[in-house]
């Protein structure tokens, strides 16, 4: 009986949080917190999934193509979407998903179960073209975002899929660049707080996306991409006050994110530097975008104060996850200082993708 094992990472956002959706770039990359999916081939037509971490159970026939999906039905996105690119099942597998990836914490765990799902799938019945990380990639975003309409960007799928450390444009042509392998003290602390996503992105991609609106329809030739922070008093005469906040944090966090780059680009970045950039960011998301609540405040201000270089919230906000630059020698007490407000903290690395094993 055939075995097949996938490793699939999750994924923290360095740089460019609520900028996805605008088509806008982000600096993210993978991190060495897994799910894990085991499967061996049976003898039956269908795919019988466990999933011990949630106590949940599935099964699933080979031959179903879900012409109606239910709401956040990933498994069966998949699937249709995968149908699509020449993958189409023929035997049956007993399949187990777990792993040490927190869940609800902010570092895409959803996404690195997809991942994983459609790296499976593609490894068991192959396709209609060769499987590549960045197939793999496209792939996930489809069946996640696409297939289920949802607000989110292909940030998660893509450093998740691809692994290192990313710099993707998210605009229609979707490229991206790996720009670093590593990012010398990188930790993340859980808040505990069960994040929002879904109702947060889409308030914030909303008001963002109208206060555009109004700005091109008085200056069709704008680019959001192309405007620089200093020239904000240019256009917010044409913004309604509610939306005016939404429209320079845009312009101010695709300003940081094109900075942190230039830095991430050089043989041997300044994590100080790229930690003062980190701090920027925060506040924009904190104090302009308001995706923040108290744990995770306490957690970041706690961290600075141990010494971290740099600190912010990851992701769409409304509890999840922080990220954080350290320097070497104060990794531990920043942990710890991260820990006393929060859930948990703990070092990680950049991870190299998801991967057959």
């Amino acid at each position: 009986m055939k075995k097949i094992n996938i490793i699939s990472p999750g994924r923290t956002c360095l740089f460019g949080d609520h900028q996805d959706y605008l088509g806008l770039p982000v600096i993210a990359c993978a991190i060495d917190k897994y799910i894990k999916l085991n499967a061996i081939e049976n003898t039956t037509t269908l795919f019988k999934i466990k999933l011990p971490d949630i106590g949940e159970e599935r099964d699933i026939l080979i031959h179903e193509k879900f012409k109606h999906i239910e709401h956040r039905d990933y498994f069966a996105s998949s699937l249709r979407v995968l149908r699509r690119y020449g993958c189409i099942p023929n035997k049956g597998y007993d399949v187990k998903i777990q792993g040490d990836l927190p869940l609800n914490a902010g570092v895409s765990s959803s996404s690195a179960l997809i991942v994983a799902w459609v790296r499976f799938l593609l490894e068991a019945f192959g396709a209609n073209q060769e499987v590549t990380p960045i197939l793999v990639s496209r792939i996930a975003y489809e069946a996640e975002v696409l297939e289920h309409n949802e607000p989110g960007g292909l940030m998660d799928q893509y450093s998740i899929g691809l692994g290192g450390v990313l710099f993707i444009d998210t605009s229609e042509k979707a490229s991206y660049e790996t720009i670093q392998d590593t990012v010398p003290g990188l930790i993340v602390g859980e808040s505990g707080v069960k994040k929002e996503t879904i109702g947060t992105l889409g308030d914030r991609k909303e008001k963002a996306l109208k206060a555009i609106e109004y700005v091109t329809l008085k200056k069709p030739d704008f680019s959001i991409k192309s405007t620089l922070p200093e020239e904000y008093d240019k256009y917010e005469k044409y913004i309604p006050s509610d939306l005016k906040p939404y429209f320079f944090a845009a312009l101010k966090n695709h300003s940081i994110t094109l900075e942190a780059l230039q830095e991430f680009k050089k043989e041997d970045p300044d994590m100080k530097y790229l930690g003062n950039l980190m701090n920027q960011h925060h506040l924009i998301l904190k104090d302009i975008l308001k995706i923040t609540v108290p744990v995770i405040d306490k957690m970041v201000d706690s961290a600075i104060k141990a010494g971290a270089y740099g600190v912010k919230i990851v992701g769409s906000g409304g509890g999840g996850s922080i990220v954080a630059i350290a320097p070497k020698d104060k990794e531990q007490q920043v942990v710890e200082a991260i820990k006393r407000e929060g859930k948990t903290a703990y070092i990680v690395n950049v991870d190299s993708g998801a991967r057959v094993v």
